[in-house]
């Protein structure tokens, strides 16, 4: 945790991990372990768990907080590790935060309360919440409207961030460019924000992102890290031939509904064991496995290879 006292040096690609499973339907901690490792061998800044790309709503707290020790034991502190750790209920949210914070999480992002629809009042109240309970441990909003029918304004955002000294960013999930820009002018260019859309994180550091949570990272890390230091470095040509080059894998990763497709691909390189999805989603169809293996061609370039370091 020597990255949560400092939690504007949460930066660059921080990778959310898919949850890999057992056929049998049961966290594969070993594949977590593994998974780390890669991650890290391909110059991955940051380590995360538990977005929607870990499949969180399909399991069940015990398992997640389960997780979160797993992951936080492999990273140790060689990367900042921000593990997702809010559910639809406040007393899981706290629970799962508990456990983050134990760990040794370096900060934890924390999804708006999904289904329930909650005024911006009752947000601000909810984060705060979280804030007040753990005031040594930064806390980053996750905003995922796609997901959660729900979206944190700007000016929330705004608010959190001039009355908690820990609330300190915002991982923002939405295609809503316009969005992103006035989080950032109404909290200040100290908001800490991380773009969760692939074809968005390349544009994010020019109004001053931290970096991305992004998906494709889970296929291709040392692809999503390189832009990220092409992009901080000023190397937009470099960046550009990134951003375009990894279009397919994009798309690939949306066939259908994510974890899915990169579950199958990443079973079918070798890099998990099983490419099992709990419902109610469903493993990547004949016809997605088909469209997945073409775009994974059209991407192969960008492709990071399967070795693990022991």
């Amino acid at each position: 945790m020597r990255f949560r006292s400092d939690p504007a040096s949460i930066r660059g690609s921080i990778a959310p991990l898919v949850t890999p499973f057992s056929p049998d339907d049961d966290v594969d901690h070993e594949g977590l372990r593994r998974l780390v490792r890669w991650q890290l061998d391909a110059g991955t800044h940051g380590i995360s768990l538990g977005g929607s790309t870990g499949e969180p709503s399909a399991q069940s707290t015990a398992e997640r907080a389960e997780a979160i020790r797993t992951v936080a034991a492999e990273v140790g502190d060689r990367v900042p590790f921000l593990p997702g750790t809010g559910s639809a209920k406040l007393s899981e949210t706290l629970e799962l935060t508990a456990a983050a914070r134990d760990a040794g999480a370096d900060a934890v992002l924390v999804i708006t309360p999904y289904y329930a629809r909650p005024t911006q009042e009752a947000l601000y109240r909810w984060y705060s919440t979280v804030a007040l309970e753990f005031p040594d441990l930064p806390i980053v909003a996750y905003n995922v409207p796609s997901r959660t029918a729900v979206e944190i304004t700007p000016e929330t955002v705004a608010r959190l961030f001039r009355d908690h000294d820990n609330f300190v960013g915002v991982k923002e999930t939405t295609k809503d460019f316009e969005h992103l820009s006035r989080m950032l002018h109404a909290a200040g260019p100290e908001l800490l924000v991380w773009s969760g859309i692939e074809l968005l994180c390349l544009p994010a550091l020019a109004l001053g992102a931290a970096g991305f949570v992004s998906a494709l990272a889970n296929i291709a890390p040392a692809a999503v890290a390189k832009l990220y230091e092409a992009g901080v470095a000023g190397d937009l040509a470099r960046g550009r031939e990134i951003h375009y080059g990894v279009h397919p894998l994009v798309d690939l990763l949306f066939v259908e509904t994510n974890p899915a497709p990169a579950k199958w691909l990443m079973k079918e390189r070798g890099l998990i064991g099983s490419d099992h999805v709990r419902p109610p989603l469903i493993p990547l169809t004949e016809q997605g496995q088909q469209t997945v293996r073409a775009l994974a061609e059209a991407g192969a370039q960008h492709l990071t290879p399967v070795e693990v370091s022991a």
